[in-house]
């Protein structure tokens, strides 16, 4: 109950403005989907190869755990906004370990939320959907993986900072 009434604020609060200027609520949701995935990409591009171990303890994924945890989600999230069977055919937090490898599962990842978000209309947006924390519309989907998006980007910005590296938000 509370994941979904999270998930409705945050629509309401990152769309309203933006759908009141002029954008559908689909183009907000968009924009705001872009934001994390150029943060996220930035920050896999940027970082070497040996910081894709590092983990600053035991119990958290390392960086690059943490990257192919967000290329998963792309297709759990964003399937479930589509209202189809994810077409993921592998785990990559168990299958991707390299740099380049973990790049090409974000690529595919936000390459299929690319495709879901380019189709989704308000319309669409609106309907109800199955999800893992009980049914939602399609746009709370959305906005909970843009949340989601955010909340492992505020890890990695932790974890640059521990190493003494800015990340692209605030390098801007």
């Amino acid at each position: 109950m509370i994941k979904r009434l999270l998930s409705a604020v945050l629509a309401v609060a990152f769309c309203t403005p933006l759908a009141v200027s002029g954008q559908s609520v689909a183009e907000s949701m968009t924009g705001l989907y872009d934001r994390t995935k150029t943060y996220v990409m930035a920050s896999a591009e940027m970082l070497d190869e040996e910081l894709y171990s590092f983990r600053p303890a035991d119990e958290v994924r390392s960086v690059g755990e943490l990257f192919a945890h967000i290329a998963n989600a792309q297709y759990s999230f964003c399937s479930a906004a589509a209202g189809e069977r994810s077409p993921a055919t592998e785990n990559f937090e168990e299958t991707r370990t390299t740099k380049v490898e973990i790049l090409e599962a974000l690529e595919m990842g936000f390459g299929y939320c690319d495709d879901v978000h380019a189709n989704m209309t308000d319309e669409d947006g609106a309907r109800t959907v199955d999800f893992f924390t009980g049914p939602n519309t399609a746009f709370g989907v959305l906005a909970f993986n843009a949340a989601h998006n955010y909340e492992h980007y505020g890890n990695l910005v932790t974890y640059m900072r521990l190493n003494g590296i800015t990340p692209p938000s605030s390098a801007q």
